[in-house]
This record gives structure tokens, C-alpha cells and sequence, in this order.
């Protein structure tokens, strides 16, 4: 191994050691080690593939520090792989002597306003991890184009920007497996004007990413635990688009900030080029936030076995898009908070194609459905149902207990060929909360209400419009 401070370097957090270790990443057999101590770097040390030949950074199973003194990343990896991950496109020079860079076991520290951790700019199959990155702008970044990117069992900490940050990369195959990603105010994963094919999100905690552990930031900055910014258009380049995804197993938590949500999709204007898709959201805990879920103008998502949980504005919403399917999700609360508790409410608006199937949502114990939007400049709004829909088409919901809903269970309205059916709606309360179970009203046409199980609010079972186009057949309704 290249010991850095065989090449000069000090490593007593005091002396400026840039130079030394940019001498042993070119001078040294390509396994550059960090011994115990805390280096300090005043810009960035930057590593051309191409020129150096392979390389691997080492900090001692964790016992080195590396403070980046300066602006920029500490560690920018830089290669020249224009091809795809087919290992024909892969020039026999890249395989020679860019494949596989890694960085592993170090912690690398912000000392300066605008530093970054960890860059890598044209690699093919880098690997980050074991890596403590805190207190910088960005932890890590990928920007312009990646190939087979791995980011493992990292510590990603309190930084003032992003803990992972995609930022207009055009990059496919990609691994983000068991990492630690908490305090990061603008996202803990945000993607940002790429196109992203093959992504993996897994087995991560990824947690309180917002402006509350910054003091003096402003909470109406758009973020998310997870950020997929694809608006824009195909002239973009890199274009916007984030297809081919998996968010799973995950943790996805957070402190309540006004806007905030867990998992943001944001597709692109106008909605039919290249929408966000392709994509499973399944088997995660997501829960705490404004908006637990978001999903803007997205097509072809599928969101199972999930538990979402104390969205204070929305457990879901969803703003236009199509070809979304929602099965065995259960929407609740974390009852050790009762005195948080909203409703577990699921809204959807002018969307189209859509199967909400085998949900189980439980509205709050106390009924509460209002929140504030004073942090904006905006009123007090309400929730109008546990599942609402306004201004959709060809929606099934089957097979969904809805349990203490307040004031209504599912409430549509403008809404066109919806089958609702074998739904449960209950209000199990000792003081009961609920007006109605169902709710519909507005224009429509061509829908079904059929074979539900339905208690008995305030004003009754049931409430269709006279414009709605509705049949209703074989609904158990209770009697006053």
C-alpha cells in the first residue's frame, strides 16, 4: 500500500496536507492508505483514471479523517467511459485501468461552506462505501455520466445539502443497499434533471432529511427523504427521466416539515414525456411527514405492502398520472403519539387508470382531518375523505377496509368509470365521527357501487349525485 504519510503528509488536522496526498495517488502502487489520524486538504484531490491507473482509497477500518478545507469535493473521481454497462461498449483502456475505483473506510468532513465529499464524474463500476461523510454541502455526488455505481453501508450525516445527489447525470445500474442517510436538509436521495435507468433503493434508513436540524434555513425549500425531479423536456440533456426503479425495504421517516414528504416523483411538463415509471415501491415503512408519498404526472408505479403512517397532510397524493396501482398497503398511525394522529388520508386528482386494491386505512381515533399551511401563508384545509378522488377516470377500488373515517370514507367528485366494490367502510368509535360512508358528487358517467359493507353516518350510508352516473347494486347498508 501507498502509505500517505510515507509521500509527506502529516496528518495532525493542523498542516495542509493536498500535495502529499496527490503525490501518493500518482506516485503510489494504486491502494492509497489513510493511517489513524485526522488530514486536512485545502482543495480538491482529484483523480484521473486515465492517467493514474487504477486506484482505491483506504482510510484504516475507519480511523482516518479527511476535513476538506476548501470548496469542491474532497475526493472528485474522474473517468473517461462513454458506452453503456454492455461489456462491448466497455473500451479495453477502461477495463485496463478505470474499472472498480473505490473508497471505503473514512471519514471525510466538511471544514468549508461549499464542500462536498465525494464526486465521481465518467466512472464505470465505482464502489463507496463504509464512508462517513458529514457536515459538507453534498455527500456524494454523480453528475454527467456513471456506469455500475455501488453506495453500501455508508454513514451520511447532517449535511447542508444532499446525502446522495444525482445532479443532471445520465446513469444506469446503480445500487444504493444499506446505508445510514439522516439530517441531510435538502434530501436524503435527490435526483435532479437525470436519466436514470436501473436503480435500486435498499434495505436504507433514511431519516429526517429537512431544514429543522438547520437552524436559519427556510422550511419551503422542495425536498424529500426521497426527491425524483424529473420535470423538463426530451431537449434537456441529460434528458429528464428516472425509469427502471425499486424503492424497497427501506425505513423512510421524518420530522414533520411544512410541505415535506417522504417520497416525492415529480414528472415532467407537459405529463406524456418521458413520465417517471417503471418503478416498485413495496415493502417499506414510510411514515411522519406532510406528504408521505407523492406522486406527480408519473406512469406505471406499483405501491404494495407497504405501512404508511401519519402523513399530516396526506398519507398519498397523487396528481395526475396513470397506471398506478396501490395493493396491500396498510395506512395508519403511530399510536404511541395519539395526540399527533391525523387521518390516514389518500387523495388523488385528475388521474386516470388507476387500481386501489386490499388497502387498509384507519382514519384518526379523534377524527382530527385539518392541518395549517401558515408556514406559507395559507388557511387551515381539510380532508373531505379518508380516499378522496377528484376529477379522475377508470378507477377500481376493491376490496379496502376503511375504519373511523371522518367526515366521510371515500368521496368522489367529477369523477368517470369507477368501480367501487367489496369495500368496508365502519365507524367503530364510541362516539361516533363519521357523516357518511360514501359520498359522490359532480358530473360523471358509467361507475359502479357494488357489494360493499357500509355503517351508517350522521346523514346516513350512502350520498350519489343526481349528475354522477352511478349504479348501485347489492350494498349492505347498516339501518339507522
Amino acid at each position: 500500500m501507498s502509505d500517505v504519510i510515507s509521500f509527506g503528509a502529516e496528518g495532525d488536522g493542523t498542516a495542509d496536507d493536498t500535495d502529499a496526498i496527490r503525490h501518493a495517488i500518482t506516485q503510489g502502487d494504486g491502494v492509497v492508505r489513510f493511517g489513524r489520524g485526522t488530514y486536512r486538504i485545502t482543495e480538491t484531490i482529484e483523480v484521473r483514471l486515465a492517467e493514474t491507473d487504477r486506484v482505491s482509497i483506504e482510510g484504516s477500518e475507519g480511523n482516518a479523517k479527511l476535513v476538506m478545507d476548501g470548496p469542491g469535493p474532497a475526493f472528485r473521481f474522474v473517468g473517461t467511459h462513454g458506452g453503456t454497462a454492455d461489456p462491448a461498449g466497455v473500451r479495453a483502456t477502461v477495463w485496463q485501468s478505470q474499472r472498480l475505483p473505490m473508497i471505503s473506510g473514512i471519514e471525510i468532513e466538511g471544514g468549508h461552506e461549499e464542500a462536498d465529499g465525494i464526486e465521481c464524474v465518467g466512472t464505470f463500476q465505482p464502489i463507496i462505501s463504509r464512508v462517513l461523510l458529514r457536515d459538507l454541502r453534498h455527500g456524494i455526488v454523480l453528475t454527467k455520466r456513471n456506469r455500475n455505481v455501488l453506495i453500501s453501508d455508508c454513514q451520511i450525516y447532517h449535511n447542508r445539502g444532499v446525502g446522495i445527489f444525482m445532479d443532471r447525470v445520465n446513469l444506469h445500474q446503480t445500487n444504493i443497499t444499506g446505508n445510514h442517510i439522516s439530517y441531510n436538509r435538502l434530501g436524503g436521495i435527490r435526483i435532479q434533471g437525470s436519466e436514470i435507468r436501473n436503480l435500486q433503493i435498499t434495505g436504507n434508513d433514511i431519516e429526517y432529511n429537512n431544514y429543522r436540524s438547520h437552524p436559519g434555513y427556510d422550511p419551503g425549500d422542495l425536498t424529500a427523504e426521497i426527491l425524483i425531479d424529473s420535470r423538463g423536456t426530451t431537449s434537456d440533456s441529460p434528458r429528464p427521466s428516472v425509469r427502471e426503479l425499486t424503492i424497497s425495504s427501506n425505513t423512510i421517516q421524518s420530522t414533520y416539515s411544512p410541505n415535506g414528504a417522504n417520497i416525492r416523483i415529480l414528472g415532467p411538463e407537459p405529463s406524456d414525456t418521458l413520465p417517471p415509471g417503471m418503478a416498485a415501491i413495496s415493502g417499506n415503512v414510510i411514515g411522519n411527514q406532510a406528504i408521505n408519498v407523492h406522486l406527480v404526472a408519473c406512469r406505471g408505479i406499483s405501491v404494495t405492502g407497504n405501512f404508511i403512517y401519519s402523513g399530516f397532510q396526506h398519507n398519498l397524493l397523487v396528481e395526475g398520472g396513470e397506471d398506478l396501482s396501490f395493493g396491500s398497503n396498510t395506512f395508519g398511525h403511530n399510536y404511541w403519539v395519539p395526540e399527533r394522529e391525523i387521518d390516514a388520508n389518500l387523495r388523488f386528482v385528475a388521474a386516470s387508470d388507476c387500481v386501489l386494491s386490499g388497502l387498509e386505512l384507519r382514519g384518526a381515533p379523534a377524527g382530527k382531518t385539518n392541518w395549517e399551511e401558515t408556514w406559507n401563508g395559507g388557511e387551515g384545509r381539510s380532508h373531505l375523505g379518508l380516499i378522496e378522488l377528484e376529477g379522475c377516470q377508470r378507477i377500481n377500488i376493491s376490496g379496502c377496509l376503511l375504519r373511523d373515517p371522518a367526515p366521510v370514507g371515500i368521496y368522489l367528485n367529477e369523477c368517470s368509470r369507477v368501480n367501487l366494490s367489496g369495500c368496508q367502510v365502519h365507524d367503530t368509535r364510541e362516539t361516533k365521527l363519521m357523516r357518511r360512508a360514501i359520498e359522490w358528487r359532480g358530473a360523471g358517467e358509467n361507475s359502479l357501487l357494488n357489494g360493499n359493507t357500509l355503517g351508517r353516518g350522521s346523514d346516513g350510508g350512502i350520498h350519489i349525485g343526481s349528475a354522477a352516473g352511478v349504479q348501485r347494486s347489492n350494498n349492505l347498508e347498516e339501518s339507522a
